[in-house]
């Protein structure tokens, strides 16, 4: 039976049960979709054929955006603990002397995110093994319930209807004694690799790729040298023997990537020990251990289809791929286990909407390929550069490229193109950092209810709801916009309401799962008037002008979501949360950030308070923006 057929719904078959979404592959793209929409209350499962997670080797960087993201989630402090900072990247070079003697200098050196240049809380790249990021993840997995279904190897799914009208998906899996098992699920999500099953498994999904391969042997172990740039990320080039890339690591271990020339060559330990001393000479390099060893072929390619929604809309995407499954690269940007992982970071809120019935299925999870395809193009347009870049031994070329993408390398550059989700308001041009398709820029503000100072994109708990920030300089002066705009908001006429309590009627039949440190972080403080919205605001009045009772029910009672803009000099450029997210606003306007549950800004509007009906007006182009994606039926 092939992937694409359909089966009668009387077919008997043997199962494991049902689920709402099943993942293939415990991967960091397949474990953190699963820790994710777990915390969300969806039942998920993740299968796996390794008896194990990754112990060693593997993917080892996490860029800003990355590390951001693992704390908006309220994760990654063990990794900053364990794992190495690099701040800088240096160059080297070796040219032959006149007298045939190799001459290793250092020709650059550079801070790997200048603040000039980059806008980010972690001006660093964090290195730790793929593994401990796995790992991370299995345990808050574990927390929610879940755990990785060890030894059962995808094999094939089919859908289960007919063509016009399918409904769910039977997915089956070779267990490790040999047996055939069956999962029936609403989604399928493959994460499974550049080999990927599940990709083979949708129709017309092939690779499109660049020619260019490229074979490469890795060592990671512990080191002893005289090199002095040992603890930075380093490119050493030799005119006679290529190049090699060096990255410190947790636990005094070194990673040396070696580019092979030829695919015949034997990649093994003494080859990449030999080629990395001729690179390096003349300085001495002594291996006290090694811990892992990897070989493999790279080719940077993109998949032609990221799911399985049919181009006419017709019928919804079911089927998934994510990470390695869509896009390959080379290991040289550090990007492949942050784009894996953002991948599934985009899709995780995606299907737990589509699961619970809020979201207009064909629409909002139509943008999972569309957002996700660009930025893999994105990627391997910038790899291409990048890597010749590095394997030329081109300084300059190699500063240039790294100057111009910085902002999509470290993650906070990274930007969707215009569509549902994403879109200003009609005739209005944001003018601050805050634009529709990309990350809120890092902003420090103080939360009024205990007088924090907070990073305002990492305060609000992710429980897989929007975020609807009103920026109001002078709270006193648009009273009478906020009260209108809480009214009609509330009204349980209004989209929003409705929404909201569809949502509320989802999540008592399928709660999210109490976790253990709930009872300190208490999430449901940021959620007191809707699970699928947290409204919040931001002002520049002091706070001996107005008491949280005295603002409209919309923004009483969020009353841990209501900020003081206040502490422009612990911003990491000395600005306001509004002048660096909206640009100025005086006293009679407001704009109100419209936030994807990613993080990602998904519109903004600006209002004049001076107009008599602003408020009802700003909440009809609130539900006219969810109208376009979300449901209440």
């Amino acid at each position: 039976m092939t992937a694409a057929e359909f089966i009668g719904t009387d077919s008997p078959r043997p199962s494991r049960g049902a689920c709402q979404v099943t993942v293939v592959g415990a991967g960091p793209a397949g474990v953190m979709l699963g820790a994710v929409l777990a915390r969300f209350g969806i039942q998920v499962q993740i299968h796996d054929e390794r008896p194990d997670q990754t112990t060693v080797g593997r993917a080892d960087g996490l860029q800003p955006k990355t590390i951001e993201t693992l704390q908006m989630l309220r994760l990654g402090n063990d990794l900053l603990d364990t794992g190495v900072k690099v701040f800088d990247i240096c160059m080297w070079r070796s040219e032959k002397t006149s007298a045939g003697q190799p001459d290793l200098h250092r020709v650059g050196r550079q801070v790997h995110y200048p603040a000039s240049a980059v806008d980010v809380l972690h001006p660093f790249i964090l290195l730790c093994h793929q593994g401990m990021v796995e790992g991370m993840f299995v345990d808050d997995m574990r927390q929610s319930g879940v755990q990785v279904q060890r030894g059962s190897k995808f094999d094939t799914f089919s859908y289960i209807g007919t063509p016009g009208s399918p409904g769910p998906i039977t997915a089956s899996f070779i267990q490790s004694d040999g047996a055939l098992a069956t999962v029936q699920t609403e989604y399928l999500v493959g994460c499974d690799g550049a080999r990927s099953r599940v990709r083979q498994g949708i129709p017309d999904t092939y690779a499109q790729g660049n020619p260019h391969d490229s074979y490469w042997g890795v060592l990671d172990g512990e080191l002893e040298t005289d090199f002095p740039d040992i603890w930075s990320k380093t490119v050493v080039y030799s005119e006679e023997h290529g190049s090699v890339l060096i990255i410190p690591r947790e636990r005094n271990l070194t990673r040396f990537y070696i580019e092979v020339k030829q695919q015949a060559q034997s990649i093994d330990e003494a080859f990449v020990m030999d080629q990395a001393r001729k690179v390096m000479a003349p300085y001495r390099l002594e291996w006290l251990s090694v811990e892992w060893l990897g070989n493999y072929r790279v080719t940077q390619r993109v998949a032609a289809r990221f799911s399985d929604a049919k181009e006419d809309m017709t019928q919804s995407p079911r089927v998934f791929i994510a990470g390695d499954a869509a896009h390959t690269h080379s290991p040289k940007a550090a990007q492949g286990m942050n784009t894996s992982m953002h991948d599934a970071w985009n899709l995780a809120w995606k299907l737990n909407l589509a699961v619970r019935g809020l979201a207009k299925e064909n629409i909002l999870l139509g943008t999972y390929e569309s957002e996700r395809k660009k930025i893999a193009h994105d990627l391997i347009d910038f790899d291409y550069e990048h890597a010749n870049s590095i394997a030329n031994g081109d300084a300059q070329a190699l500063a240039e490229n790294f100057r111009t993408n910085i902002g999509f390398i470290s993650g906070v550059g990274v930007e969707y193109e215009e569509n549902i989700l994403n879109r200003a308001a009609h005739g209005q041009v944001p003018s601050g950092g805050a634009q529709p398709g990309r990350n809120l820029p890092p902003a420090k503000v103080t939360r009024y209810i205990d007088d924090n100072p907070v990073d305002l994109q990492l305060d609000i708990p992710v429980l897989g709801q929007f975020r609807v920030l009103v920026l109001a300089p002078d709270v006193v002066g648009a009273a009478s916009f906020l009260e209108n705009l809480s009214n009609s908001v509330l009204m349980p006429s209004s989209l929003i309401s409705k929404l909201s309590k569809a949502a509320r009627t989802s999540y008592v039949a399928a709660s999210r799962p109490t976790r253990p440190k709930d009872s300190y972080y208490r999430p449901e403080r940021c959620i007191p008037l809707s699970d699928l919205f947290t409204f919040g605001l931001i002002t520049s009045t002091d706070k001996s002008e107005f008491e949280l009772a005295s603002l409209p029910r919309l923004l009483s009672q969020s009353r841990w979501t209501v900020y003081l803009d206040n502490v422009p000099s612990l911003d990491t450029r000395g600005q306001t949360c509004t002048e660096k997210w909206v640009g100025v606003l005086d006293e009679k306007q407001v704009a109100i950030v419209n936030v994807r549950p990613d993080g990602y800004v998904g519109s903004i509007m600006k209002f004049n308070t001076a107009e008599e009906t602003a408020g009802q007006t700003a909440a009809q182009h609130l539900d006219e923006y969810y109208g376009g994606f979300l449901q209440a039926s």
